[in-house]
């Protein structure tokens, strides 16, 4: 047994650290989200910001674009050519897929200073993707609706998910422990 452990020891590492980063990191934004009232269809602040910073790259396209808040639901409602699109809810401002990264990169471990600049920009290379997404997504569906199941479900999924996967080969490759220790063999 102790020679299984031993054998599997960097798996198991990283899978404990990956583990435990994502439990803390989800903990910490279900805290934050548990401060909202959803009973009274109240938006969390990300996903305004997302909401809101979506409407600013759509009025380049049609300057009447807007936002507002849905009635029923805890969403945010996007007007785009006079038509209500799109809504952003909870899941749709990325910080799921942002834990999800940080808690990748943290469990293949890297210098600290290396990993906290690899973090940040990949966090904000990822919610500026998010954004550039829903905006395209807006507007494909109000070109082509019919398309709503493969826009939504498959295509800007793969392209934002294609993205994190490429930041941790890139991350595994270049900046990690692991990196480092291939390269002197």
């Amino acid at each position: 047994m102790k020679n299984l452990l031993q054998q599997y020891k960097p798996f198991l590492l990283f899978l404990g650290k990956f583990l435990l980063t994502y439990l803390v990191l989800t903990i910490i934004y279900q805290s934050y989200l548990n401060r909202f009232d959803v009973s009274k269809n109240e938006v969390d602040s990300f996903t305004q910001l997302v909401a809101n910073q979506t409407k600013s790259v759509l009025t380049l396209f049609d300057a009447t674009a807007y936002n507002e808040q849905h009635p029923t639901e805890p969403s945010i409602k996007i007007i785009y050519k006079g038509q209500y699109i799109s809504r952003i809810i909870e899941g749709c401002n990325a910080l799921s897929v942002i834990v999800l990264f940080v808690s990748f990169v943290i469990a293949f471990t890297g210098k600290w200073k290396q990993t906290l600049v690899f973090i940040l920009l990949g966090s904000i290379l990822i919610h500026i993707l998010n954004i550039a997404r829903i905006a395209l997504l807006c507007m494909a569906l109000y070109s082509f609706p019919q398309y709503e199941h493969v826009l939504h479900g498959v295509i800007f999924p793969l392209i934002i998910y294609g993205v994190v996967f490429l930041l941790w080969v890139i991350w595994v490759n270049k900046f990690s422990l692991h990196a480092t220790t291939t390269a002197k063999k």
